[in-house]
């Protein structure tokens, strides 16, 4: 139930907002078919409220609804793969390059890469996995902008869905652990541009290394298809 302060739209938008958190930790896997009954009786609401929540992140592309086979979490293409590191290029630098080096967002990169280091020690690579994806989102912090954070929400729920269909989360994430680590210096040190091109490298690298990886998995499985 909600009451006239709190909304049936705007609980099941934090339900939607729940779900994409999930997603970007991880928890979901592309693929994985969602039981109605078990996530509303999990979040403790209503089936209507947890199909509005649905429906919200089906128009985002995180989810994906087949008539007769219910909800299940999307598969990302290829094309939307590299669409996704243009997007990341473009924001993510430029925030970089024209960031104040006291920003408070400082902060939490420097605790992302902490954890990162900590999850790496203890062999938790999905661990590892989740503090890259909110060093980044730190990133976008950089550039003040509610609009740019809560579309970078959106697309680092589909880059975690990407990573999630490749087997070796360590291959895949060990390399930027100790990139991030040089990022933070660069930045911390003040060197803005040199910290901007580093990040630039270091996503054309990471893009390489997912499709490279998608595209086997694909071939393997028909995963794409």
């Amino acid at each position: 139930m909600t009451s006239a302060t709190d909304p049936q739209q705007n609980l099941s938008d934090r339900i939607a907002g729940l779900v994409r958190e999930k997603i970007v930790h991880g928890e979901f896997a592309p693929g994985q078919r969602l039981s109605e009954a078990t996530l509303s009786e999990s979040l403790e609401i209503s089936r209507n409220t947890l199909r509005e929540a649905f429906r919200v992140l089906t128009k985002e592309g995180l989810l994906k609804h087949e008539p007769n086979r219910g909800v299940s979490v999307a598969i990302p293409s290829i094309a939307a793969i590299i669409d996704i590191y243009r997007v990341r290029r473009l924001i993510e630098c430029q925030a970089l390059a024209q960031a104040y080096p006291r920003h408070p967002a400082r902060k939490r990169l420097r605790q992302a890469v902490d954890s990162a280091l900590r999850c790496r020690e203890g062999g938790d690579w999905r661990g590892v996995g989740t503090a890259n994806m909110e060093f980044h989102k730190a990133i976008v912090e950089l550039a003040d902008s509610e609009r740019l954070n809560e579309m970078f929400a959106h697309l680092l729920a589909e880059l975690r869905l990407a990573f999630g269909l490749l087997d070796d989360p360590e291959f895949l994430h060990a390399p930027y652990v100790d990139g991030n680590v040089k990022l933070i210096e660069l930045f911390e040190a003040g060197k803005l541009q040199e910290a901007a091109a580093a990040l630039g490298d270091y996503l054309v690298h990471s893009e390489r290394i997912v499709l490279a990886a998608y595209a086997r998995r694909i071939s393997d499985t028909g995963a794409g298809q």
